[in-house]
């Protein structure tokens, strides 16, 4: 804790992070910087906060990030991409910051307090005239409450007991190290819809739009170590973005006005950090510790911005416009990486733009992290996860285009036997339970979608860890083949006939519905019949 109860994130020790030696340790922004070099990997516990600490820090590294006096941020560079590649290119071979350029900016007398989660006017991502705007119909204070603040709480008289027992009668404080971690994961994941109310003009509005990457997932090439990651983190210059005005973030201008219009989105400090429709402020204890409440609602009400997130994947929609993959708690990964190995003209989505023109000396070393959030577009978490992938990025299309296309056609060769699967298992369940039904193999069977029966889950729980093992078998190197459909119904095959059951199979309409769904299964073998 910094001195008179403040909480200063340039050296307090609040982001977890592994070193290269194994060892775990806890550093502030500045040490982080300066050790990026000997940091393999950042271990906040709660995924969206990591991802929204990604972008919190890229802004950071590209101010941080120079060579012979150009820094990654500078729009004279950025004029023209070949240059801003080559000097990406000089910072790399650094292999670390320079300690000089992290105190130049973390030591900026205009960034004074800007870094302090407690500072009375400028705490660090928060709004201090929240105390004073979130008042109730009396004027009185109307905080939110610290379960509103940490993500995975429950609130109200029905919330969901999801990682721990608390009750708005009787909150538990959270350490302030954490309590940052939420602030950031509220602000780029938060809920739509009612909220504290705010009062600003007359009007006490109590309603509140999504943070920009709610239900999202979010892919990020990553190093052998930080400081590869985070300069690999900087999004290329893009030409959607405003360049006629300066780029900031938040820390770095002074307070919005709530009802002005937004600042236009530049790069890369607001196109990482400056779209955030929530505002929040923190309550700490007496010592500076601990929050013990804090305040959550609406930033803003004007139209969202435009701009392409460079850690997305976006999806061709059936009315040929895309918009981001959303986040699925069910599907791992590897179901994924085709997406991000490929092309954009290659497929029916687009690859997210930091996975563009990697550095072709690091493509051995480098793998893919994902942070997902499952959630509706208003108020429901499901459940959030973070996943990292072998070293598949050498197999980018430009790089190993017979292996890019490889990785696609087991992927998909998967994603069709599982589809298949689910149908096989539900058709058999029909079967085996209703006697009215013909198992015949030319007769349609009519599904019931409020009863699909227990095995269609059963198999699928079991099919996609096992499909996975199958997908990287075949992604082996040098293993390349057009031969991928029948391992994967090989695997669906033998979980349908585990989830059926050895003791169920004695049951004559049992063995008729399991021959008829392994014969849906095994047409997937079967050469496509000619027009």
């Amino acid at each position: 804790m910094t001195v008179n109860g403040g909480f200063d994130l340039r050296v307090e020790p609040w982001i977890p992070v592994r070193l290269l030696t194994g060892e775990p340790a806890c550093v502030g922004l500045c040490e982080l910087f300066k050790r990026a070099h000997e940091i393999e990997d950042v271990e906040i516990p709660v995924p969206p906060a990591a991802s929204g600490l990604l972008r919190v820090l890229a802004p950071i590294a590209a101010r941080i990030a120079a060579d012979g006096g150009d820094r990654l941020d500078d729009p004279d560079v950025a004029e023209d991409i070949d240059d801003w590649f080559d000097l990406r290119e000089r910072v790399l071979k650094a292999s670390r910051f320079d300690p000089r350029a992290v105190d130049a900016y973390f030591g900026r007398k205009d960034l004074e307090g800007r870094f302090d989660l407690f500072h009375p006017e400028r705490p660090f991502l928060q709004d201090p005239r929240l105390v004073a705007e979130c008042v109730d119909a009396k004027g009185a204070s109307n905080p939110s409450g610290v379960n509103k603040l940490v993500m995975g709480r429950p609130t109200g008289v029905n919330g969901a007991v999801l990682f721990g027992h608390f009750i708005d009668m009787a909150p538990v404080a959270v350490p302030a190290a954490e309590a940052v971690w939420h602030v950031i994961a509220q602000l780029y994941y938060g809920p739509s819809g009612q909220c504290t109310p705010r009062r600003i003009t007359d009007v006490r509005a109590g309603s509140g739009d999504a943070a920009p990457l709610r239900k999202s997932v979010s892919y990020f090439p990553w190093g052998p170590e930080l400081f590869t990651t985070l300069v690999l983190s900087v999004p290329s210059p893009q030409g959607e973005v405003d360049w006629g005005v300066g780029d900031r973030c938040p820390w770095e201008e002074e307070l919005p006005d709530p009802l002005d219009a937004l600042a236009p989105v530049t790069w890369p400090g607001r196109m990482l950090t400056g779209r955030f429709r929530h505002g929040a402020l923190l309550v700490p204890s007496g010592d500076g510790g601990a929050v013990t409440d804090a305040y959550l609602t609406w930033s803003t009400h004007e139209p969202s911005q435009t701009v392409r997130d460079p850690y997305q994947i976006l999806d061709r929609r059936e009315d040929g416009e895309f918009q981001p993959r959303e986040a699925d708690g069910a599907r791992a990964l590897w179901r994924d990486l085709d997406s991000l190995l490929l092309k954009d003209s290659s497929q029916d989505a687009r690859r997210p733009p930091v996975f563009e023109h990697l550095p072709s000396a690091l493509l051995l070393r480098l793998r893919v992290r994902s942070y997902g959030f499952d959630q509706d577009g208003q108020q429901k978490d499901r459940v959030w996860f973070q996943a990292t992938s072998p070293h598949v990025l050498q197999w980018q299309e430009e790089n190993d285009a017979e292996m890019a296309y490889h990785l696609k056609r087991c992927r998909t060769a998967a994603e069709k036997a599982g589809d298949r699967l689910d149908y096989a298992a539900r058709v058999a369940w029909r079967i085996a339970t209703d006697t009215s039904v013909d198992p015949s193999p030319k007769v349609k069977i009519k599904l019931e979608a409020r009863k699909p029966g227990p095995w269609a889950l059963a198999a699928l729980t079991r099919y996609w860890p096992a499909a996975e093992r199958r997908f990287w078998q075949l992604a082996e190197t040098g293993h390349t083949t057009d031969q991928v459909d029948k391992p994967f119904v090989d695997t669906a095959l033998a979980v349908l006939d585990e989830a059926i059951g050895q003791a169920n199979r004695a049951d004559i309409r049992v063995a008729r519905a399991r021959h008829r769904a392994r014969g849906l299964l095994l047409a997937l073998l079967q050469p496509p019949t000619p027009d």
